[in-house]
């Protein structure tokens, strides 16, 4: 998925074809978005600029559910995607971002971290099950 540095649509004023003045490097080559959806935990690495690695789900299972009230965190299975406020095709689709609400055991909650380029789910507690 090569991108083109800058637009180069169209010819210039003088009738020339317009060029590049480089080729995009490799730590600047864009790559497909890494959505995490709920099922089984599923982790994916990649190699990143300056030879480092990202960790990332592809699948999630369960979040870091932070109760504001009574400030404790819990590990808490991920039942649904409810609303993500990202992508209208994200909600339908079960695709855990940033700023997801998602239905877990322990309530609903609002998802804080990226788990597409975190590798780890970390959600705010909005409303507790009873």
């Amino acid at each position: 998925m090569r991108k083109s540095i800058e637009n180069l649509a169209g010819r210039k004023l003088t009738g020339g074809r317009k060029l590049a003045n480089r080729i995009r490097r490799k730590s600047e080559i864009d790559r497909y978005p890494n959505e995490a959806t709920v099922g089984p935990t599923g982790i994916v690495t990649r190699r990143v600029r300056g030879a480092n690695v990202k960790a990332a789900f592809k699948t999630v299972e369960f979040a870091n559910v932070m109760d504001p009230e009574a400030k404790k965190a819990t590990r808490s299975k991920i039942m649904t995607v409810t609303k993500n406020t990202a992508n209208r095709d994200y909600e339908r689709r079960g695709v855990v971002s940033k700023g997801a609400i998602i239905e877990t055991e322990a309530g609903s909650a609002l998802v804080t971290s990226r788990p597409g380029q975190n590798g780890v789910v970390n959600a705010i507690l909005i409303t507790a099950k009873k």
